[in-house]
């Protein structure tokens, strides 16, 4: 079964215990994670027909990459309070990606911002293009 995929949330958390998590604002477009496990080879004289064989090693979230309203008074957005002085104070923190679907599924993972990337065009809105890195697991947390 699919779904629409209107109504996904990014929620940032306030590192606090126990910790809040705040929805990003005016998210637009976004690639939520990237799943990706690195391999080594393990090729040697007796594999089976002389073809190439791996192993998987570690695991690698990627990024999540997302297009956002800019609004500089935002504070999650804000070069006080928000994206941008997580990019530039080099602050790890948490985040949610919750689904629109029945059950609301929801997926948390540490990141770090790695680009704030703001566009003023003549014609057009203020925006900008996110990236965070993932550090460590992407889990189901519901």
């Amino acid at each position: 079964m699919s779904f629409s995929s209107f109504g996904v949330l990014l929620k940032r958390g306030n590192g606090g215990g126990p910790e809040t998590f705040s929805s990003v604002a005016e998210v637009k477009d976004i690639k939520p994670y990237k799943l990706k496990a690195e391999t080594k080879e393990t090729t040697h004289h007796g594999s089976p027909g002389g073809w190439r064989t791996f192993k998987a090693t570690l695991i690698d979230g990627g990024e999540c990459t997302f297009k956002i309203n800019f609004d500089p008074d935002d504070v999650t957005h804000s070069f006080a309070t928000g994206l941008a002085a997580d990019l530039i104070n080099r602050q790890q923190r948490n985040y949610q990606i919750v689904l629109p679907d029945t059950s609301n599924s929801t997926y948390q993972f540490a990141a770090l911002v790695t680009q704030f990337d703001p566009d003023g065009p003549v014609e057009g809105i203020l925006e900008t293009d996110v990236t965070l890195k993932i550090t460590g697991p992407v889990q189901e947390v519901s």
